[in-house]
């Protein structure tokens, strides 16, 4: 190979394996699948809520290569009385939307900043926005993040979501 042809391909690998900032690396932290703890919902006057209810499910998973998923669901979901999610009746349909919520896409993290650039949502309205989450405590085990206030049923909160390290033998 001549000797240009090695500079070129040498810069290419360095391209490819230097991070760009706000990129995630491998080893980092938050690689991983995570599970909801709980959802704390604080109000403008400082009302406290159980977000998600008392026992929420949900997952979050970051991957190395800059991809992210959330689903989270509230404890006292019902299940429809039929089989058919089209065929329901529309408020056993309307409960069970507005008890889950699920986006995915891809991340950057900036120090304690996390931003999901939403590529599909449960919720159209989410898809090409950017959701920013602050990293209030992050360990080999748990993650808490808040986010800025938004509106939920008629209130602006602010969530505090605390996620534990997934672990395969569950």
């Amino acid at each position: 190979m001549k000797k240009i042809g090695r500079s070129v391909v040498v810069a290419a690998l360095c391209i490819l394996i230097v991070p760009l900032s706000g990129k995630p690396t491998p080893g980092d932290e938050l690689v991983g699948t995570w599970t909801l703890v709980s959802v704390k919902d604080t109000t403008e006057s400082g009302e406290v809520k159980d977000g998600y209810g008392r026992n929420p499910s949900g997952f979050l998973t970051y991957t190395d290569d800059g991809r992210m998923m959330a689903i989270l669901a509230r404890s006292d979901r019902k299940p429809l009385s039929v089989e058919d999610s089209v065929g329901a009746p529309a408020e056993e349909r309307a409960e069970a939307f507005a008890t889950f919520a699920a986006y995915a896409g891809t991340y950057t993290r900036t120090g304690n900043t996390m931003v999901h650039h939403v590529e599909i949502s449960s919720l159209q309205n989410r898809v090409h926005t950017d959701l920013t989450r602050t990293i209030v405590s992050l360990t080999s085990n748990m993650l808490i993040l808040r986010t800025p206030p938004f509106s939920r049923g008629g209130a602006k909160v602010t969530s505090e979501l605390v996620w534990e390290r997934w672990k395969a033998s569950r």
